[in-house]
């Protein structure tokens, strides 16, 4: 069973950076494509990005394209998110997620997706 477990939200100011990572634990992670989403208060869960199996493939949402990079480290079971000029729009609670497909490219649906974390808060002020 995989399971999965975000860190690195918190307060930043509109154009700072923070990095989240997804510690991910099971056998099988390094088979699983991955994603971020988000879900801001009152609003429906967003998609943000996601990564192949291997990291050969990286998809992302609109509103974060040019601005966010997601990466993995099969070898440390890790997910990563790097988000830079963040806006106050960004605020949300960001939850990693794997998809049980094995060798997948990965996915902006989140209901392709078979495990959740948790989900850290990132708050941007203006």
């Amino acid at each position: 069973q995989e399971q999965l477990a975000e860190s690195g939200g918190g307060l930043v100011q509109a154009g700072g950076s923070l990095r989240l990572s997804c510690a991910a634990s099971g056998r099988t992670f390094s088979t699983f494509p991955m994603g971020w989403f988000r879900q801001a208060p009152g609003k429906e869960r967003e998609f943000v990005a996601a990564t192949s199996w291997n990291g050969g493939r990286t998809l992302y949402g609109d509103s974060v394209k040019g601005r966010f990079t997601i990466s993995r480290d099969n070898a440390q079971s890790t997910l990563s998110l790097q988000m830079n000029s963040l806006k106050p729009e960004d605020t949300a609670v960001y939850y990693c997620a794997a998809d049980r497909h094995y060798y997948g490219m990965g996915s902006s649906r989140p209901e392709e997706y078979d495990y959740w974390g948790q989900g850290t808060q990132v708050t941007v002020s203006s």
